[in-house]
């Protein structure tokens, strides 16, 4: 079991050291302290990507705190479902939580659900949303009309696919699905 070390701050150099000398205190050597001076809407860091591929099954990373780790709770729950996934468990000094063991996984089990009530919660909400919307007349989606004569005229010169998709700037598959119902109609398109 080898251990390492995740921290991350927003903006505050003091508050990294801090997190830095904890981790050393736990016993994590500095060559095994990876860190993100970063906001954690961004999940794509540089530490976090290059301690991804360091840790192997068996190690062990320490993080001071929970809300170190990600933005919010489906993020954190994404990266440590996704550490154990490879046989990486992870402990938070100060929350006294670990995904080690039978409890851990318990905790991960616990963690994973509360992230499915938030997604149901959110698809919840949008839906809710959109259902609203469109009891006030919003329509989604684009507002395009075709002019199916123009289309029709100009397969008939000859135009065929993807030029006539862009010549009337909309997709080849609406092009296609026009041609396919006027053939199924017996009207000539050329």
């Amino acid at each position: 079991m080898r251990l390492f070390g995740y921290a991350r701050v927003s903006t505050n150099q003091q508050l990294l050291d801090i997190q830095i000398k904890r981790l050393k205190d736990a016993g994590v050597k500095e060559s095994r302290i990876f860190y993100d001076k970063a906001t954690g809407r961004n999940l794509d860091r540089a530490g976090l990507n290059d301690l991804l591929h360091k840790v192997e099954e068996g190690d062990v990373i320490l993080i001071t705190k929970l809300d170190r780790l990600g933005r919010d709770t489906a993020d954190m729950i994404n990266l440590v479902s996704q550490f154990a996934k490879i046989g990486v468990a992870m402990r938070f000094l100060d929350d006294g939580i670990s995904t080690e063991g039978s409890t851990g996984k318990m905790v991960i089990t616990i963690l994973s659900a509360i992230a499915e009530a938030e997604r149901v919660r959110i698809l919840e909400r949008t839906n809710e949303g959109r259902l609203e919307a469109k009891t006030k007349g919003i329509k989604f989606g684009r507002n395009r009309i075709i002019d199916r004569n123009k289309l029709l005229q100009l397969n008939a010169e000859g135009i065929k696919g993807v030029t006539l998709a862009k010549e009337m700037k909309i997709s080849r598959a609406a092009v296609y699905k026009i041609l396919k119902e006027e053939k199924q109609h017996g009207t000539n398109v050329g």
